[in-house]
């Protein structure tokens, strides 16, 4: 059953046995996100932990040991172990709400992750928590939105931000390590340096602006009907790259927040 939250002429549904994502944002009467597909990856907004993007042949290592991960995107991994799982409801009230998973099965370390979502009339205030439980490991997280490219008034959706760099890729479409100038689009590609918060401007209805805690920001505007603008605390293959240490009683901790104005 989907939770819902609302404040004002905005509101959220959160479906917590797919994954915890947010399976609509609606501002105004104006739906936000694509709505449901064939598979797990394209649609909502869903959380992605223990790791977010690709991990190039499923594979990290870290003290001394190589872990597989399940190639869920062969040849590589993606988007962590949660997007599809279902996710346990710890409270929800009328304009908030706190869901709460494990790692699963997939995930050769014991840990949980805590998605925290509040709405008020102009804003989703979203905190991602990922938990070791008894012993380290590398983390990154972050989020997937898909922003849909027409809403029912207004112009088609445009993209405004700006960065220092951008992870340069490799043949298998993973980041190698190294920043580079950032090219023009289109792009399925990972910036960094952030100079301002990215801006998404569907004229003459609607205006987002994505303020994060996340280092990284992946955009991927090749898809005809939406474009994802997704924060995350590392770039894809962060597992290998940037990897952030989670210790039992210190979290890894992502905020989001995404703010509108009505045009």
């Amino acid at each position: 059953m989907e939770v819902e939250l609302a404040a004002g002429d905005t509101m959220v549904a959160i479906d917590p046995e797919r994954g915890g994502r947010l399976t609509s944002l609606r501002v105004d009467g104006l739906e936000l996100l694509v709505g449901a597909g064939d598979g797990p990856f394209d649609w909502g907004c869903f959380p992605m932990a223990p790791f977010a993007g690709r991990v190039r042949k499923g594979r990290f290592r870290y003290a001394g040991r190589e872990h597989q991960l399940e190639l869920n995107l062969p040849p590589h991994a993606i988007h962590g172990t949660v997007y599809d799982m279902p996710w346990k409801v710890d409270h929800a009230e009328a304009t908030d709400a706190v869901l709460v998973t494990d790692l699963g099965d997939g995930w050769p370390f014991k840990g949980r992750v805590v998605h925290r979502i509040r709405v008020s009339e102009d804003a989703l205030d979203l905190r991602l928590e990922v938990w070791a439980e008894d012993e380290p490991f590398p983390a990154s997280c972050g989020w997937h939105p898909w922003w849909r490219r027409q809403l029912t008034r207004g112009g088609p959706l445009r993209l405004d931000f700006e960065a220092g760099a951008m992870w340069a890729l490799d043949p298998d479409g993973i980041p190698s390590g190294e920043l580079v100038t950032p090219r023009p689009g289109p792009w399925d590609d990972c910036f960094t340096e952030l100079t301002a918060p990215p801006v998404l401007r569907w004229e003459d209805a609607l205006e987002l602006t994505v303020e994060t805690t996340c280092m990284d920001l992946v955009v991927y505007d090749k898809p005809t009907h939406a474009i994802c603008v997704e924060p995350q605390t590392g770039p894809p293959d962060a597992l290998r790259l940037t990897p952030v240490l989670v210790e039992p009683g210190l979290p890894l901790v992502a905020e989001t927040t995404f703010s509108w104005r009505l045009l």
